[in-house]
C-alpha cells in the first residue's frame, strides 16, 4: 500500500469514528449542562468548596468564578513545584526554579501545557499526577463551561443569568472528562502505553550502553491531555515517545480523543439553542477547514522534491516510521487546529510550508474544531463577525440566532479577535528586537524568526507545541511566554462572557425575509472566508518573513 493511500484511509477511518460518536456525545453533553439534578459526589464537592450550585450568575459573577478558581490553581501548582524536593515520590528531583515553576503553572492552568523542561528529568510522580494531571481535567472543564455560558446567552432572553460556574465546572469534570478518560486510558494501556509508579531504572540500548528511564501514570495522563486538548507530555519526546504513543492505532486513537469533544460540542450547541441545523453549520465550517488543512499538509510533506525525499517517499525528517507521513500530518494539523500541544513529530523538521500550516492553524484562533470549549466560543465569535459583515453588505442590522448584533456586541467580538494577535506580534517583536532573547535561537534567518513567532503563537493561543530549535528555558522566555499564556487565555474569556451577558438580556427578534439564514451552506462559506481573511490580514506580514520565505526558498 502506498504511503499516500495509507494516509487517506487513516483520515477516512478517523472521520467515520468521529461521526459515530457525534450524536450520542453531543446529546449527552446537552443533557449534562441542562439537568437540574446533582450527583451525590457532586454534592460532596459543592459542600467542600462552599458553593451553591443552584444560584444563577450574571456574567460578572461567572467571570469572577473563572478568574478566582484559575488564580488559586496557578498558586497551588506553583507552590507544589517549588516544594517538590520535599515530597514523596519526587524520584530525587529538586524543586523547580521560580521562573520555570511560574511558566509551568501558567501553562497548565491556561490549558496550554507548554513545557520548557524535560518531563522525565524534572517532575516527580506527585507533581505529575497531583498537579499537572489535575489541571488537565479542570482547565478543560473551565473552557467548556465558558462555551456553555455563551450558548446560554444565545438561548436565553430578558435575563442576564448564564448559569452557575461551579456547577458547570464540576459537571464537566465528573460527568464528561473523567469517564471518557478512564476508557481512553484503558485503550492506551492495551496498545502498550505504560501506567505505573516505577522509579528510575537502567534500560539497555540496541547499540550498547544504557540510559535511565522512570515510569509513571502515563496512559491516564495521555488520555486526558488529548481529550482535554491540553497537550504536553510525560516525556520530553511527547507523543512521539513509544511509552506515550506505542503504534499507529494508538496514534489515530489519540487524534480521535483530541477532536471528540470540540466537534461534538457543535451538536450540544444546536440542541441548547433549539436548532440542530445551526450546529451543523458550525460543524461544517470546522470540518471544511480541518480537512482542507490536512490535504495541504499531506501535499507539502508527500510532494517535496529531492533525491532523499524521493527515496523516503516524502519528507520523513522528524517523523516516526511507525506513524508515517500520513499519520504525522493528521496529528500535526489536528493538534494545531485545536489547543493541543501534543506532537508525534517535530514540527520544526516539517517542510517550510508544512511548518507554516501548523503555525497558521494556531493563528486562526484554534477554532477548527478548536479546544474543548474554546473552539466553539471562538467560532461563534467569528460567526458574529461574519453576520456583521453580511449586514454591512445589505445595509441591515445584523442578527444571529434571534439576537441583534449591535454596537456593544460587535465591540466585544472585535476585542476578542484582536487580543491574541496583539499578544503574539508584541512579544515576538520584543524578542527579536532585544539581544538576549535572540541568543536562544539555534537557527538564523527565516527559520530562526519562525521559531520565535511559533513560540508566542503557541503560547498566546494556548496550544503548547513548539519548534525544537528554540532554547526556551530562560528567564525571558519562561516569563514572557507565561504572561502570553495567561493573557491569551483569560482576556478573551472576559469578552466572551460579557458578550454572553449582553445577548442573554435581549428579547428574541423574529426572523424576516431580510434575515440572513445562518443554517445554510451559503453562511458556511461566508464563515470559512471570514475566518481565513481576518487571520490572513492579521498575520500575513509575519508569516511572509518566516515560513513563507523559507518555503519559497527551498
Amino acid at each position: 500500500m502506498s504511503p499516500v493511500l495509507a494516509g487517506v484511509l487513516q483520515l477516512l477511518a478517523l472521520i467515520a469514528a468521529l461521526a459515530l460518536a457525534y450524536r450520542p456525545l453531543g446529546d449527552y453533553m446537552a443533557r449534562v449542562y441542562s439537568s437540574e439534578k446533582h450527583l451525590r459526589v457532586e454534592k460532596w464537592i459543592y459542600k467542600g468548596i462552599g458553593a451553591n450550585p443552584n444560584a444563577e450568575m450574571r456574567w460578572t459573577a461567572y467571570l469572577r468564578g473563572v478568574l478566582a478558581f484559575s488564580a488559586v490553581s496557578v498558586l497551588f501548582l506553583y507552590l507544589l513545584q517549588r516544594v517538590q524536593g520535599s515530597l514523596p515520590g519526587s524520584l530525587g528531583f529538586k524543586a523547580i526554579d521560580p521562573d520555570q515553576a511560574f511558566n509551568t503553572a501558567a501553562s497548565f492552568v491556561a490549558n496550554t501545557n507548554w513545557q520548557s523542561y524535560y518531563g522525565e528529568q524534572a517532575m516527580g510522580h506527585v507533581v505529575q499526577t497531583g498537579g499537572l494531571a489535575v489541571q488537565n481535567f479542570v482547565s478543560a472543564a473551565v473552557g467548556i463551561a465558558v462555551a456553555v455560558a455563551l450558548v446560554r446567552g444565545f438561548a436565553r432572553s430578558r435575563t442576564g443569568e448564564l448559569g452557575n460556574f461551579w456547577a458547570d465546572l464540576v459537571r464537566g469534570t465528573v460527568r464528561i472528562l473523567i469517564p471518557i478518560s478512564v476508557i481512553g486510558a484503558l485503550v492506551l494501556v492495551a496498545c502498550g502505553a505504560i501506567q505505573n509508579f516505577a522509579g528510575i531504572h537502567e534500560v539497555g540500548q540496541f547499540l550498547g550502553g544504557s540510559q535511565q528511564w522512570n515510569g509513571g501514570a502515563v496512559a491516564s495522563q495521555e488520555a486526558i491531555k488529548e481529550l482535554g486538548t491540553n497537550g504536553g507530555g510525560y516525556f520530553n519526546a511527547n507523543s512521539a515517545h513509544p511509552f506515550e504513543n506505542p503504534n499507529g492505532f494508538a496514534n489515530l486513537f489519540e487524534v480521535f480523543l483530541i477532536l471528540l469533544i470540540p466537534f461534538a460540542l457543535t451538536r450540544t450547541f444546536g440542541k441548547v439553542v433549539g436548532s440542530l441545523k445551526q450546529g451543523y453549520a458550525i460543524l461544517a465550517t470546522m470540518a471544511t477547514i480541518w480537512v482542507g488543512f490536512i490535504a495541504l499538509m499531506m501535499w507539502t510533506e508527500f510532494a517535496h522534491h529531492g533525491p532523499a525525499f524521493d527515496l523516503a517517499g516524502g519528507a520523513m525528517e522528524g517523523k516516526e516510521n511507525r506513524f508515517g507521513i500520513g499519520g504525522s500530518s493528521i496529528f500535526a494539523v489536528s493538534t494545531t487546529l485545536t489547543s493541543t500541544g501534543a506532537v508525534d513529530s517535530f514540527h520544526s523538521s516539517f517542510t517550510g510550508l508544512g511548518g507554516g500550516i501548523t503555525m497558521l492553524g494556531m493563528q486562526l484562533g484554534e477554532i477548527a474544531p478548536g479546544g474543548t470549549g474554546s473552539g466553539l466560543y471562538g467560532m461563534l465569535i467569528m460567526a458574529i463577525i461574519a453576520v456583521f459583515i453580511a449586514g454591512l453588505m445589505v445595509g441591515r442590522t445584523p442578527e444571529y440566532l434571534g439576537k441583534k448584533i449591535g454596537t456593544r456586541e460587535i465591540k466585544f467580538a472585535a476585542c476578542y479577535i484582536l487580543i491574541t494577535p496583539a499578544l503574539v506580534l508584541l512579544f515576538t517583536s520584543l524578542s527579536m528586537a532585544l539581544p538576549t532573547p535572540k541568543n536562544s535561537m539555534l537557527n538564523g534567518g527565516a527559520h530562526g524568526f519562525s521559531e520565535i513567532l511559533y513560540a508566542f503563537t503557541s503560547g498566546a493561543n494556548n496550544n503548547g507545541s513548539a519548534f525544537a530549535g528554540l532554547s526556551a528555558d530562560t528567564n525571558w522566555f519562561n516569563t514572557m511566554i507565561g504572561l502570553a499564556m495567561l493573557l491569551g487565555r483569560f482576556l478573551p474569556m472576559v469578552f466572551v462572557l460579557a458578550l454572553a451577558g449582553s445577548l442573554a438580556e435581549q428579547k428574541p427578534v423574529p426572523a424576516t425575509v431580510g434575515t440572513l439564514r445562518t443554517n445554510k451552506p451559503l453562511f458556511t462559506g461566508l464563515l470559512v472566508g471570514t475566518v481565513l481573511i481576518v487571520t490572513g490580514l492579521t498575520y500575513f506580514p509575519a508569516l511572509a518573513l518566516g515560513p513563507l520565505a523559507e518555503g519559497l526558498a527551498s
